[in-house]
């Protein structure tokens, strides 16, 4: 059998063409530090072009969803477009010519304490050859949302209709007159049953956890601008009770509607555990209206629909699964304790973004863009200073 090839790579190996990988790349660059991305799809922000459902918008006002070095167009609304924020991040990765190889899947990457360097295994999608990249650096930038998370439900087997994830969710022109069973309530949920019903569509949204719905603005300013502004003040804790008032006030009681709010403050659980607070754009209106069903957890599923845990049964014709998503890193980064089981840093934010022996992460804070943005100035701005102590030995 032919050996496989090797690459030296002269600079940092990047996992991932998202908006962490391409940000950390251009960061590098800016720098004098190239870069390799390895990516497994075919695209940059393959999330966000192939699975995220065509209302998306960003759910904060874009000046904290840019990447370092570039702003979005003057052009641009407040909340840009899912596909106005794919042509951002394909401006971005043109900009700076961060040029990812992609359809590489990355299948492990270890350590090599003898020879001091990363060696990352990719297999290539088309011809299924895989290629050892060897390096000094590893910047992990996978993200959050890697892999689907699909819950194990009691009798989903026996369900006569479709059972698909959000991330194959597009409209709701498909499920026209049709009895929806929404598996979730976080944002993606909430906005999937906001567009079932602008699709005529009867949906029904299973509520199994608490879960905190803040306004996306009040009086005309994003709720997101408003605690970013009263941090700068007040301790998290008093912002998060002054977030919970606000939203008492604008939204009213939810606990009538079949929604209630966790023990946590909204900013604590985000940062703690990586709940995110709900943004209503307009769902919470439907179910007052009736538009959407809200009902308790699932105990089981039948052919026609499914067994609530307060023993009630609803009908459904298909079911989604607004169940969302979670990192991939422990299954290909191997011989390494600096990620948890669950694949975040061990060390919480603003420290998890550097390891051991050359390793790196970006885009694991549970601050969405902003965190990214944070992390990839870091990261590059550490390897860039040793970068340049190198060079000036060499």
């Amino acid at each position: 059998m032919a050996a496989s090839p090797v690459v030296w790579v002269n600079g940092p190996i990047v996992v991932g063409a998202g908006p962490a990988g391409l940000s950390v790349a251009a960061c590098l660059r800016e720098r004098g530090v190239p870069s390799v991305v390895l990516d497994r799809a075919d695209c940059v922000a393959s999330l966000w072009r192939h699975r995220t459902y065509d209302r998306l918008r960003l759910h904060l006002p874009k000046h904290f969803c840019e990447l370092p070095g570039m702003p979005f167009p003057d052009s641009y609304p407040e909340y840009p477009t899912k596909s106005q924020f794919v042509c951002y991040l394909e401006a971005y990765a043109a900009r700076f010519h961060v040029r990812p190889r992609f359809n590489t899947s990355v299948t492990s990457a270890r350590y090599d304490d003898a020879g001091g360097l990363w060696r990352v295994h990719a297999e290539n999608a088309a011809g299924g050859v895989v290629t050892q990249y060897i390096g000094r650096w590893l910047v992990v930038a996978t993200g959050e949302n890697a892999e689907r998370v699909l819950p194990k439900i009691d009798g989903i087997k026996d369900f006569c209709g479709p059972v698909s994830h959000v991330s194959e969710y597009k409209s709701g022109a498909l499920y026209r007159g049709k009895q929806v069973l929404v598996v979730g309530c976080g944002n993606s949920g909430m906005e999937v049953c906001l567009d079932l019903c602008d699709h005529n569509a009867l949906p029904a949204m299973v509520v199994r956890d608490s879960v905190h719905v803040l306004p996306r603005e009040m009086l005309g300013v994003a709720t997101f601008s408003v605690a970013v502004f009263l941090l700068r003040f007040l301790p998290l804790w008093m912002v998060d009770r002054i977030l919970l008032l606000l939203a008492w006030l604008f939204l009213g009681n939810l606990d009538k509607l079949g929604i209630s709010r966790p023990s946590g403050g909204p900013l604590a659980l985000k940062n703690t555990r990586g709940r995110t607070p709900v943004l209503d754009i307009g769902a919470l209106a439907r179910i007052r209206s009736g538009d959407i069903q809200v009902v308790p957890g699932i105990r089981r599923f039948f052919c026609d629909g499914a067994e609530l845990v307060d023993g009630r049964r609803v009908t459904a014709d298909a079911v989604i699964m607004a169940t969302g998503y979670h990192s991939n890193v422990p299954q290909w980064l191997k011989g390494c304790d600096f990620f948890t089981q669950e694949g975040y840093p061990r060390l919480p934010f603003p420290d998890g973004w550097k390891g051991q022996s050359g390793l790196y992460s970006v885009g694991f804070t549970r601050r969405g863009l902003s965190g990214v943005s944070l992390d990839a100035v870091k990261v590059a701005q550490h390897i860039a200073m040793t970068w340049n102590n190198h060079t000036a030995t060499a």
